[in-house]
């Protein structure tokens, strides 16, 4: 005679308890929905008012949401009005120039640092630490005098140079190389890998996470950076997107918040689109190159 086996039957349905009570997730998506609205409604608020035709009121008790009568008469008036194809193709060079300097600079440094050893290490790394507290705004008027000694004013190189590395990114490269084993860099050395080969076949592979986040800051910082611009640009064919842009707001092209909206919704959308492309790699890159001590 056989005794069967109690049988623990699957659960294929998840319970309440695994994932917190009913109230905890409802206060969870109100928090949720409440960040969603802060954050991507001003920017869906600027895209429907730019869509708005000219009856539709944009401020007021009586401005709607919705546009009634969508068009793209602002877009086309923006086009019109200003260079945007210029300013586009300054902004891409101002931007091309900051990725590949950062890129270049953070990651040398950042292994420079990772690397024990060398009299100095400490001292950079205290340097850099204390680079981060003050705020661009302290060192904006000493940035330009440099820049016009240099001769470097009205042109996208002054644009450029004072943003050619940044300290958060050599951190971060630091983060990610540190996070190399160094028994991998033993093994190499015992094959007989230099110290460039090591660099270059070991520590960049592995850090490509942090690489990519390098690479999306430093595309938004220089698409996006308006305050620097303004001080040192003169002339309109070397204005960047978001400077040029912003000649819109004034009383000389006859003021329209549609356009101005529209024009804002044209300096965010190359942003938004490598964003949306690279999320992911983003978020792996961020965790992978914590900043270490």
């Amino acid at each position: 005679m056989t005794t069967a086996l109690p049988h623990k039957s699957r659960r294929l349905t998840p319970r309440w308890r695994d994932y917190g009570r009913p109230r905890e997730l409802v206060v969870r998506y109100l928090l949720l929905l409440l960040v969603l609205g802060l954050t991507v409604g001003p920017l869906l608020w600027q895209l429907l008012a730019s869509l708005k035709s000219t009856g539709e009121d944009v401020f007021g008790a009586n401005a709607s949401l919705l546009p009634q009568h969508p068009t793209l008469r602002a877009y086309r008036t923006v086009f019109d009005q200003v260079p945007v194809v210029t300013y586009i193709r300054n902004s891409l060079i101002v931007v091309a120039l900051s990725v590949t300097s950062q890129l270049v600079f953070s990651t040398t440094a950042g292994y420079m640092l990772s690397k024990p050893g060398w009299k100095g290490r400490k001292a950079v790394w205290v340097v850099l630490i204390a680079s981060m507290m003050f705020p661009f705004e302290s060192i904006m008027v000493s940035l330009f005098l440099s820049i016009r000694d240099l001769g470097l004013v009205d042109s996208l190189a002054g644009v450029w140079l004072p943003g050619f590395v940044g300290a958060i990114n050599v951190l971060l490269m630091r983060g990610a190389f540190l996070a190399v084993p160094r028994e991998i860099e033993d093994s190499a050395m015992l094959d007989g890998a230099n110290e460039w080969q090591r660099f270059r076949h070991l520590y960049l592979p592995s850090a490509w996470g942090a690489i990519l986040v390098v690479v999306i800051n430093t595309f938004i910082s220089a698409w996006d950076d308006f305050l620097w611009p303004l001080i040192v640009l003169r002339s309109e064919s070397h204005m960047t997107l978001t400077l040029g842009l912003s000649r819109l707001q004034s009383s000389s092209f006859g003021y329209d918040q549609r356009v101005v909206m529209a024009g804002s919704v044209i300096s965010v959308i190359p942003v938004l689109v490598l964003f949306v492309i690279t999320q992911r790699w983003f978020y792996k890159g961020v965790s992978s190159g914590a900043v270490k001590l």
